[in-house]
């Protein structure tokens, strides 16, 4: 198992430098000047100047120089400071990542638990109500685009109830744990559900079509017939065979959810990563954009590396590949 966590850890190592490899091309070697768009009309009028500010920049040093400077800071964990706010990027980082974070985890977790869950309970009662049931719940979720489950539930939880002086959830928002674990969970509840109901459909379907093929396989058929438990041949067998997909699945939803959380983000006035992303594509602050991908970047491999441990776990002939 050790053997088998390096080499995940080495080649999302290798991963994470290629990353970076492109978005210092993408970012520094493109054509444009940085100090003209940040002088704007003033770059015209002061040549010199324009030459200062690319100076302090580091953008009149060879290519590979710059790189290596960059990658220096990125080691020491300097991501430099944003064009516009002048403050470090570690810092805009620091506060974004928190609400985007607790966003997307908490309803990683539902969407999980909770499609899972269903997934098992219609395969195992194929062609009944509840198994109809299911299904038209994951074909409306698959339907429901994220803003428009967002402002349902914002007009059918906020706005309606606050008209008879009734308040449950906050309308927007992100609450800091510094304000309590309670104000934090009541403005977390509206875009969990949001973002899992959409998400949490895929998971439904998925797992009663994985579990349907599972248990007309032969070894559940032999354990039946041995007389263990229906439960334990469905849960301790038929499940654990039926997640390995699952788990890819959520590895790439959970991968990419540091950029598709900015809708989520819009609708409920969640100050995280993805609405950082859009102020500075707007504004082109490159250094916030980089660290922006960088952290993504990371953020994938991290998933992967974990989906892979999960396989390793799940099916002993991954540890042994």
């Amino acid at each position: 198992m050790l053997r088998f966590l390096i080499r995940r850890l080495l080649t999302g190592l290798i991963v994470v430098i290629l990353v970076s490899m492109v978005v210092f091309a993408l970012f520094f070697i493109a054509p444009g000047n940085v100090a003209v768009l940040l002088l704007g009309k003033f770059a015209g009028q002061n040549p010199q100047l324009v030459a200062t500010v690319t100076h302090q920049l580091g953008l009149d040093l060879p290519i590979y120089e710059q790189y290596w400077n960059f990658l220096v800071r990125l080691v020491h964990g300097n991501l430099g400071y944003s064009y516009y706010s002048h403050q470090p990027v570690t810092y805009l980082l620091g506060q974004a990542l928190p609400p985007t974070v607790s966003l997307a985890l908490g309803a990683a977790v539902i969407w999980l638990v909770f499609g899972v869950l269903i997934g098992v309970l219609s395969a195992t009662r194929p062609r009944t109500l509840w198994d109809r049931g299911a299904t038209l719940f994951a074909l409306t979720g698959i339907s429901f685009p994220t803003f428009v489950l967002g402002n349902i539930l914002l007009l059918l939880l906020f706005f309606e109830p606050s008209k008879a002086g009734v308040f449950i959830f906050p309308p927007s928002g992100y609450a800091p744990f510094s304000q309590g674990l309670g104000a934090w969970f009541i403005h977390m509840i509206l875009p969990w559900v949001t973002l899992a109901v959409v998400t949490m459909a895929t998971y439904v379907r998925l797992t009663r079509g994985q579990m349907l093929e599972v248990l007309g396989e032969d070894y559940i058929r032999t354990a039946r017939s041995k007389g263990l438990r229906r439960s334990r041949v469905t849960y301790r067998h038929g499940l654990r065979a039926a997640l390995v997909p699952v788990v890819t699945q959520f590895g790439i939803d959970v991968g990419g959810l540091l950029g598709g959380v900015i809708v989520t983000e819009q609708v409920f006035g969640i100050n995280g990563l993805g609405e950082l992303s859009v102020r500075s594509v707007v504004n082109q602050d490159e250094p916030v954009i980089v660290a922006v991908v960088l952290l993504a970047a990371v953020f994938v491999v991290v998933a992967n590396i974990l989906v892979d441990l999960v396989y390793a776990v799940l099916d002993p002939r991954v540890r042994l590949a």
